[in-house]
């Protein structure tokens, strides 16, 4: 499968994107360009072919999350010298409002573990985070098998489980 996103660019039109909430919006429109440049963020966008409108979009960046954090069924199998454990951060999914319910978040999740799933080849992830929004954005990620981290906030998905998708 080849990505069906591309990398956010100046000719995709960041500001008239709206997905009905404040802080994905201003995101994509004020700061995304700068955590490209920065390399703190990748961004990556489902756009129209011709006229480049931001159908969704997503970021990605390196992350970790504490040792302790993680259930302690998966703890058990890691090794204790860890003190925090190397993942894959899905920072923002959010999707244009005359786009939702068109099943682009599902493509753009998809999308985005593929991408993971293939940057984990060469580089050491055990697993992809989200930190959801709001409950409606928890629900999302819980339909996709993500498993809540406790005292976080913070939700999960095992590389293990990615590459069972996508091998």
């Amino acid at each position: 499968m080849s990505q069906l996103s591309e990398p956010l660019q100046s000719i995709h039109k960041k500001s008239e994107f709206s997905c009905g909430k404040e802080m994905p919006d201003s995101y994509i429109q004020e700061q995304a360009n700068q955590d490209i440049k920065r390399k703190l963020s990748a961004c990556f966008v489902i756009a129209q072919e011709k006229i480049k409108l931001i159908k969704g979009y997503y970021t990605l960046s390196n992350s970790s999350i504490p040792l302790n954090l993680i259930p302690s069924e998966i703890q058990k199998k890691l090794p204790k010298t860890y003190r925090s454990i190397p993942t894959i951060l899905l920072g923002r999914l959010a999707i244009d409002i005359q786009f939702q319910g068109k099943g682009i978040g599902k493509l753009l999740l998809v999308d985005a573990l593929k991408r993971c799933h293939d940057i984990s080849k060469s580089l050491g992830s055990f697993a992809v985070i989200v930190d959801p929004i709001d409950p409606d954005a928890e629900e999302f990620y819980t339909k996709y098998g993500f498993i809540k981290l406790p005292d976080s906030g913070k939700m999960f998905l095992p590389m293990k489980t990615i590459s069972q998708l996508f091998e």
